[in-house]
């Protein structure tokens, strides 16, 4: 099956009506487009989250990434030896899954890591949604700081929904491994009246939280945002506050592979009006 009738056979079962590639109109049909039809180096590197440490420090700065203790092909190298004694996340660098959070390293059982991570290795992203930024990355491991603040907490991700350079979007996912909430927030901190998020039994995954107070540092995450997205159509730029620190999470071309459901749907064509692409070139 080729990239196209896979991605217009999934949109279809998924979203419920048939994506038109032509004259697409809604923000996840010009993200299904930009999939199939706009793709360079570029996003490679940035979609990769070993190789995306060299693109943020070169824009925004190295002050802006979360310390690195290890990077390695060989899931053999992930031993307790080699590992501080403090919080840390192992990732793979080439996919969307999440990371293995490790507090107490003599809870762990390390066989087991190590096993999991060599099958995640042998895995290619790009099979799973058609996103031709994951086809070419090396696949290896990395293991990163784990972010928490002061009192232990996990901190809430800010994902900025960047239009042609521009912020439109700022998507605060809070409680992620607890009580996932998902609140949507336009430039100005205000909340914006609709859902993004994959349905189950006729209704979001992902609802609306409390509402989270404005981070003083909105501004200059917004600024950042900017820096690092303007080399892209549209571009989800993802940060963590820690303590008032900044740090960079990663940048992703297609949220949630297209198939997210914005609800009411005309929001979905709202900000699809938008998002200007250039159709010609498909």
């Amino acid at each position: 099956m080729s990239d196209k009738t896979y991605i217009l056979k999934r949109f279809k079962r998924v979203m419920g009506y048939n994506l038109d590639l032509n004259n697409p109109r809604t923000l996840n049909e010009k993200i299904q487009w930009l999939k199939l039809y706009h793709n360079t180096p570029l996003h490679t590197q940035c979609a990769d989250k070993y190789a995306v440490r060299d693109y943020v420090k070169n824009k925004i700065g190295e002050k802006y990434l979360v310390p690195l203790y290890l990077s390695t092909t060989d899931p053999k190298e992930i031993t307790p030896e080699r590992l501080p004694e403090f919080p840390f996340i192992i990732k793979t660098n080439h996919d969307s899954s999440g990371g293995i959070i490790v507090k107490d390293k003599t809870k762990i059982n390390w066989i087991e890591i190590q096993q999991s991570l060599s099958r995640r290795l042998k895995k290619n992203y790009y099979h799973h949604s058609k996103e031709k930024q994951y086809k070419d990355i090396k696949p290896r491991i990395i293991v990163e700081k784990l972010l928490i603040d002061k009192v232990g907490n996990i901190p809430n991700d800010y994902k900025i929904h960047c239009f042609n350079g521009d912020p439109k979007i700022i998507q605060v996912d809070s409680d992620r491994f607890s009580n996932h909430k998902r609140n949507l927030y336009n430039a100005n901190w205000e909340l914006l009246p609709f859902t993004w998020s994959i349905w189950k039994n006729n209704k979001p995954v992902w609802d609306n939280g409390t509402t989270i107070p404005k981070p003083e540092s909105l501004s200059t995450l917004i600024d950042l945002a900017k820096t690092l997205s303007k080399d892209f159509y549209y571009s989800r730029i993802d940060f963590y506050v820690v303590d008032k620190e900044i740090y960079f999470g990663e940048i992703t071309f297609h949220h949630g592979g297209g198939t997210e459901i914005i609800f009411p749907k005309k929001w979905d064509s709202f900000y699809g009006d938008g998002l200007q692409i250039p159709i010609n070139q498909g």
